[in-house]
Formats: structure tokens, sequence, C-alpha cells
């Protein structure tokens, strides 16, 4: 494949020739041969790699009601959104959030709906609540309150058709070539299931790093957490850290059983000013969601403890300091689309923006590197995102809309 008049590393009217090998053969003037796309100018970038992502869970949005507060005001809304279907029928509900309707439990579900099976999950993944049909359906008793049971449901509720083609689809058209899947527990066979996808792949737990989730009610001391990450040495971990609390344990772990090459801090939804010096010590990266605070901003307003709100997801202060840091989207727990995460992190007003080329580069990452960005240079994969327009006016709007063309080992990917 021959590619006339990009724009590559802010040098505009290159030719790039990929072989039959998937790599990037040559990139210069005038190439010789004849081109199968014109670039018309815009700029060649690598593709997007979204280093944190929850591929089956999104893949399940669409089979799904969506309840958040955009979507969904009050008991009247919630009600009519879970009446959706025929009655009897499974309805499978995400993105809930108590601002929407207060705290739900069985008994609040079954005031809203009770002539058919109903689940909802919580905004950030980790709760979902069933009302009294769904839990005589999957043969469990309690207050329809089930915490971290992921697993468990899975072998106790119908399956939900995943639709990985219509995903696939929409994130080449994001010009995205590469997920990291961030599951903690990957089900057997998921790198099977999700091979289905056009882009690269890597799944945490099955390719390093391994995953490791904390929760504050569960927390292990840092001498358990070491055992922990001493066990799965030599490969590096990616420790989930949404607390305070969770930080400080991981880096107490972390210094105890010796940091690796590769070791991440996901999230870093709270992050100390004190304990940066810290975490540059130990050579850690941070994969964080900086536009959550974009997007939940009026909730962490009033739930986010005020000693806290300072250092929520900390993008420019990490940077400045030296901290290795890269994004994901952290979908569908927030939004796909990694061109939003760039504008929020390039336009946030709490003294942690960054610039849109920072912002770029949170995304542009290697796998098992994720602040290591990947060039377009001779041998390297051709996994490539075609822009309409040059790097600079692109910059300006950081918009999906200016994507015209994914690419994978060469082969295009975009519908």
């Amino acid at each position: 494949m021959l590619i006339r008049n990009v724009e590559v590393e802010g040098r505009a009217g290159l030719d790039v020739r990929v072989g039959t090998d998937g790599r990037i053969r040559e990139i210069g003037r005038r190439l010789p041969g004849e081109a199968q796309i014109d670039g018309r100018g815009g700029a060649l970038l690598p593709g997007l790699h979204d280093h944190h992502v929850h591929l089956t869970a999104l893949a399940a949005d669409a089979a799904s009601v969506r309840v958040g507060p955009a979507e969904v005001s009050g008991p009247d809304g919630l009600r009519a959104a879970l009446r959706t279907g025929r009655p009897g029928e499974w309805v499978r509900a995400v993105g809930y959030h108590e601002s929407v309707a207060g705290d739900l439990d069985r008994s609040a579900l079954d005031a809203l709906v009770a002539d058919r099976p109903v689940r909802v999950q919580h905004r950030s993944g980790a709760m979902w609540f069933l009302n009294t049909a769904a839990l005589r359906a999957a043969g469990l008793d309690g207050d329809g309150r089930l915490w971290r049971e992921d697993e468990r449901l899975r072998h106790l509720v119908p399956p939900v058709r995943l639709d990985l083609e219509r995903l696939g689809r929409r994130a080449a058209r994001l010009g995205v070539t590469g997920f990291t899947n961030a599951d903690p527990h990957p089900a057997p066979g998921l790198r099977r299931t999700l091979a289905v996808l056009p882009q690269r792949l890597t799944v945490m737990g099955v390719d390093p790093p391994v995953k490791i989730l904390l929760d504050d009610a569960t927390l292990p001391a840092p001498g358990d957490l070491a055992a922990r990450v001493r066990a799965v040495r030599p490969r590096p971990v990616a420790v989930h850290c949404v607390t305070r609390v969770q930080l400080l344990v991981t880096l107490l772990a972390l210094e105890e059983a010796g940091p690796a090459a590769g070791d991440r801090i996901e999230h870093g939804a709270v992050i100390p000013a004190e304990t940066v010096p810290w975490i540059g010590r130990l050579g850690l990266t941070v994969v964080t969601q900086p536009h959550f605070p974009v997007e939940r901003g009026r909730e962490y307003a009033t739930e986010v403890h005020p000693d806290d709100r300072p250092h929520l997801y900390r993008c420019r202060s990490l940077a400045e300091a030296g901290i290795p840091l890269a994004a994901g989207t952290d979908a569908p727990y927030g939004t796909d689309d990694p061109w939003a995460v760039m504008r929020a992190a390039a336009g946030r007003d709490d003294g942690e923006s960054m610039t849109p080329e920072a912002a770029l580069r949170l995304f542009l990452g290697a796998p098992d590197r994720p602040t290591r960005v990947r060039r377009l240079t001779a041998g390297a994969p051709a996994d490539l995102c075609l822009l309409h327009v040059p790097l600079r006016e692109a910059l300006g709007v950081l918009s999906a809309d200016t994507v015209r063309a994914a690419y994978v080992g060469g082969r295009p990917i975009t519908p």
C-alpha cells in the first residue's frame, strides 16, 4: 500500500509505503509506484491505543438500558427506563448513580418494577442491584445488592449479546487501533471472544501486566499486598487505586516487594501531592482518566471529601514531576471516545490541564510501555490513524470528526 501526500511528524507532503508484512517500508517524497490512498495533506499518526478499557462490558451496552444522570432523572424517569421490553423479560441497566433516584436495593427496585427481572449496575461497575424477580430467577436471596459479583453473576443470569462488531467499527472510526482490556479476572477464553475485533489486543492477566483490584472494605495490609506482588514477579502489576488509602497501601507494598519495569497505577483517582515524589522514585507509570473530573464534576463536588478534591486525577502536575503518564477511557464507565478524553485533559480548569499535544500523547504509547510514544518509521507496524486535516488543525479541536481512516498492519479497518 502506498499513501501519498500526508503529514508525518510535522513534515508535510510525504509518502508512506507499507509492505506485505504489515510494516512501514519507507517514508519519503515522491516514492515510485501507484498510490492506493491520497492523504490530501492530512496528518498520519500512530493509531490510538486505549490503555484501560473493559471490552465485554462495553460491548454489552448495546443490549442495556442506560440509566445514568445524563439519561434519566428521578424515580419516574428510572421507572420508565426499566420498563422497556415485555413483562417477564430480563432488563439490564447500566450507569446508575445515586443522584438519579437515591440508593437502590431489592425493595427500592420492586417499588419501581416488579413484573420482570431487573438488574442495575452502578456507574462505578462495582455494584449490581437486583429486584426480587431477578434474585429468584438467579436463585439468590438477600437485599439485592451484589458487590464485585460479576464472575458469580455470569453463571446465574441470562447471557447478554456482545455486539463486538459494532464496538470494533465505532472504535475504528475514532482512530483506535489497539486496546488494553483491564478486567481484574478475565473470563476463560476472553481472548478468543475478543478476536473478532479488528484492533490489536492486550488482555491484562493473560498478557502483562497483572491487574490487582483493591477495595477499601477488603484492603490488604501492605505486607500482604507485597506478597501478592512477589508471587507474580517478574511480571509487572497494574494496581487499581481510586482512593487515597489504596494508593498509600500500594506504594508501601511496592516499596517492600521492589518495583519492576512496567508497574502501573491504574486510575490514580486521588494522588496527594506528597506522594508524587514517591511514585517517581518507584518508577511507576500512572494510567489515568482525566475526563472523570469533567464528566462527574457535579457529583464530585458533593461526594468527594474536600481534602481529596485538589488531588483528583492529576495530569499536568504528574507530567511536570517526570511521572510517566498515559490514559484510558475506562469505558463503559466513562466515554469510549479518546478524543473527548483529550479535550477534557486540555480543558480542565483545576490546574491540571495539559497542552493538546500532551493530551494526544496519552493515547499514542505502546501497549507494554504506555508512555513510549510510537513513531512512524521504517520497520514499525503500520497501525495508523489518518486525519482529514494537518495535525495543528486537529489539535485545535481534538475531535473524532478529524479522523478519516484507521489501519492495522496496513489493513483498513474503518467501515
